[in-house]
């Protein structure tokens, strides 16, 4: 049995789509359809059809630039890309063959003929355009290129600013209800309050919406935080802290997590770390952040050692535009778990970054791989940053059977007084 030449086809239009897809189908063809030009580079990636019918006029990434972008694709630059287009006017055949398409075919389409214009496209025809005509249309093409891609970064420009906004506004408006809550909350708590003669289990009740509400106010605070760090309008309250305490009262406040999960959380000597100048509310904030992140990328049983060491002025730190001469002293939070991607280790400092597939997040503060609101690295970076420092990952990579772990980095400047 001789095997059938598969045929991509990409159009926006469902009856379009149908018509040709059974025109071919009849004709001994397997037709793979996609509705746009994603989907199409998609199919074209996963398939290698043997040729691609190209709609030119569609939404989104239109035929030009996804025929443009599949010419690119390992292995698919030899593959027959046809377009088809209602426009016929003077120019469209020659953008078309400029943009990467090898034939051109307009609409309506003639179903008699396209099965042997298929035939003869599979067998080798190539449509082509006169090199002097060529470089005009190539010029005219890479000028609409720019002005797409230049439309794009200010639509993505404003989607970004409205989704700051948004952030900002929804933390706000949902601080007040939370507060209230709270409130009415602590009453029924009390011991001779509403509930001092209710059953036993009230109680039990009463905790389990308190402790959902207190992940709530950490959330929305989280909210904020991010607002303020993207605002630049995050505010230290500087004063002398002693790096030890702060490293101390952070793993007090993840040791609850750390036990349920079976894993050691310690700390390295840090006395020997000079006082620096800083928030000590910031930076206990930002590792226990850390801790946390750790918490969730250990597996039960596994080890988690906060240390920090004194850096002097030779120090040479890494990143070329980093600031050098010290004194800093830098943090260190190391865990025994899964690893990290090197693709993925910048990312994850990015707003609202998940590692796993969205898809199969399940929000925890401590179950082994527990998904959460993706701000916490994201807050770290922020409070680094303010205090004139940075942070980075080193991992070896991501490895759930053998666990590699990561090492999280943060590096501050000792600082001195703001009245010096």
């Amino acid at each position: 049995m001789v095997e059938r030449r598969r045929i991509l086809y990409v159009e926006d239009d469902l009856p379009s789509r149908m018509l040709v897809s059974q025109v071919l189908d009849m004709a001994g063809y397997e037709v793979v359809e996609a509705a746009d030009g994603m989907g199409g580079i998609r199919l074209a990636e996963e398939l290698r059809p043997d040729l691609i019918l190209m709609d030119i006029n569609m939404p989104g990434l239109d035929g030009y630039a996804a025929a443009t972008k599949i010419k690119s694709l390992p292995g698919m630059t030899n593959t027959p890309i046809i377009a088809v287009t209602a426009n016929v006017v003077e120019g469209d055949r020659e953008r078309a063959l400029t943009a990467g398409c090898d034939g051109y075919l307009p609409k309506p389409i003639d179903v008699d003929a396209l099965p042997d214009q298929i035939h003869e496209f599979l067998g080798g025809r190539r449509e082509r355009v006169d090199e002097a005509e060529e470089r005009g249309y190539l010029r005219e093409y890479s000028e609409r290129l720019v002005d797409s891609l230049k439309e794009k970064v200010e639509a993505l420009t404003r989607s970004d600013q409205m989704k700051s906004r948004f952030i900002s506004i929804a933390a706000h408006e949902l601080r007040t209800p939370v507060t209230v809550i709270r409130g009415y909350l602590d009453i029924l708590a009390e011991p001779n309050g509403p509930l001092k003669e209710a059953d036993p289990s009230a109680r039990v009740m009463l905790e389990g919406i308190a402790s959902g509400l207190r992940r709530m106010r950490e959330i929305v605070e989280d909210m904020l935080d991010v607002s303020r760090i993207e605002a630049k309008t995050l505010e230290l309250k500087v004063a002398p802290v002693r790096l030890a305490e702060l490293a101390e009262k952070a793993i007090a406040s993840q040791r609850d997590n750390a036990q349920q999960r079976n894993l050691t959380l310690t700390r390295e000597a840090m006395d020997h770390l000079p006082i620096m100048w800083g928030d000590g509310v910031r930076i206990q904030q930002m590792l226990s952040h850390l801790i946390g992140n750790a918490i969730k990328y250990t597996p039960d049983g596994g080890r988690i050692t906060v240390s920090g060491r004194i850096m002097g002025r030779e120090a040479r730190l890494p990143g070329a535009d980093r600031p050098q001469g010290g004194p800093f002293i830098e943090l260190v939070v190391a865990d025994t778990g899964v690893g990290i991607h090197p693709e993925e280790q910048e990312r994850i400092f990015e707003q609202f970054y998940e590692v796993r597939d969205p898809r199969l997040h399940s929000s925890s503060k401590t179950a082994f791989m527990g998904g959460g609101a993706g701000l916490g690295l994201s807050i770290t970076r922020g409070v680094a940053e303010a205090h004139g420092g940075w942070i980075w990952v080193e991992s070896e990579g991501y490895d759930p059977e053998r666990c590699p772990g990561s090492r999280f980095h943060v590096v501050l400047p000792v600082g001195k007084s703001p009245k010096s």
